[in-house]
């Protein structure tokens, strides 16, 4: 196997593989990057058995300048093939497979010469043939996962709550997520009815590292299913992600259909008071910052407290407050992460009683995004 490359190409395909690359698998051959020659280009894959991810660099792009001599396969060692690849002097580099699968590489005057790997015997990637695929624009799909994934639960204890749960009916898209103290849910309505129906539970650390490779130009990204695999489709990228196996919890009966006060503020304002507060509460064991109410006199205040430092108060501007005089303590960082999942918007927040979970969701789309925080006990 020998090829040669424009380097910058290389390394932008590179650092996306080696996402789903670690150092800590249990699988030795898979702390190496596996690359194939072929006709229609370089294929590159990294995998940690519960991501994987392939992107083929197109032989005919000009902007590649891929030149293969010999087409092959080769695993190599992925942090030193990279670091290798990264500090080269030359914008192009040859590498070439010899016996024994030595691979040498070289730019300009550098020349290194590593040991790979046997790439039959690196595992392969799941096959999944799903015809019914779902397909979403790239910063709508960031979004719903930016918007999610806050939600979902550090915690191995209950494995179920590290994943965010998709389901479709029709053409309705929801993902819920839920670390038992907070909940954050979307919906999104698809342009045509969907065949097929999912009811599918996906890690959320395989989500963060999508998001992050859905880049600002937006492609389309196309999701496809089989039985314990997912498949998201990036232009010339596959992301594949394993799934959760379980039953996840009915979150629907958690989110109250009525109120007893609700206050309209502006996310980015509040969000900034939530921060000035938290100050504080987060030198105090307890974290927790306390919101009072008075719609009557249309008066809101947050209070933050650290014995140990000091205490803070701040009068709110609500644009709107109706119902029952309320007082209520909170983990501020739920609270940060809710906020900042709506961006700009004007918010209505709505509370039932001191102790019950309060919902927060946008003024102008009210049905398709609601987060919900559980108040903490303070007496």
């Amino acid at each position: 196997m020998k090829f040669t490359i424009n380097r910058a190409a290389f390394i932008k395909e590179l650092n996306t593989v080696q996402r789903a690359i670690s150092s800590k698998t249990t699988i030795p051959i898979l702390t190496g990057l596996k690359l194939v020659a072929d006709d229609s280009g370089l294929t590159l894959t990294g995998s940690d058995a519960d991501i994987s991810i392939e992107t083929l660099i197109h032989a005919d792009n000009p902007d590649n300048q891929l030149a293969i001599q010999s087409p092959g396969a080769i695993v190599l060692p992925a942090r030193f093939f990279s670091d290798i690849v990264k500090r080269l002097p030359e914008d192009n580099m040859t590498l070439d497979v010899t016996e024994g699968f030595q691979t040498e590489i070289t730019s300009g005057s550098a020349s290194f010469t590593i040991n790979g790997l046997d790439a039959n015997n690196y595992p392969h990637l799941p096959e999944i043939d799903a015809t019914d695929a779902i397909t979403l624009t790239g910063d709508v799909f960031r979004e719903l996962i930016n918007q999610t994934v806050i939600a979902v639960s550090n915690q191995e204890s209950r494995p179920i709550l590290t994943g965010v749960h998709f389901t479709l009916v029709d053409n309705q898209l929801l993902a819920v997520a839920t670390d038992s103290h907070r909940l954050s849910q979307r919906k999104i309505e698809l342009p045509s009815a969907a065949s097929a129906t999912y009811d599918v539970i996906i890690p959320g650390k395989s989500l963060t590292e999508l998001a992050r490779m859905i880049g600002d130009d937006n492609p389309d990204v196309e999701m496809r299913l089989s039985e314990n695999q997912v498949l998201f489709t990036i232009g010339d990228t596959l992301f594949y992600s394993r799934l959760l196996e379980g039953n996840y919890p009915d979150t629907s009966r958690l989110i109250p259909n009525d109120s007893t006060t609700s206050a309209e503020f502006d996310a980015k304002g509040l969000l900034a008071a939530i921060e000035r507060a938290s100050l504080l509460s987060h030198e105090s064991r307890n974290n927790v910052v306390k919101l009072t109410l008075d719609p009557a006199n249309n008066q809101a205040k947050i209070f933050g407290n650290s014995p140990d430092v000091g205490n803070v108060e701040e009068a709110l501007a609500p644009s709107e407050m109706t119902g029952d005089e309320l007082e209520i303590s909170f983990n501020p960082d739920y609270m940060k992460d809710a906020l900042r999942s709506f961006g700009a918007a004007v918010i209505t927040i709505a509370f039932t009683s001191p102790l019950r979970p309060f919902t927060l969701v946008p003024t102008e789309d009210k049905e398709n995004f609601i987060q919900l925080i559980t108040p903490v006990r303070t007496f």
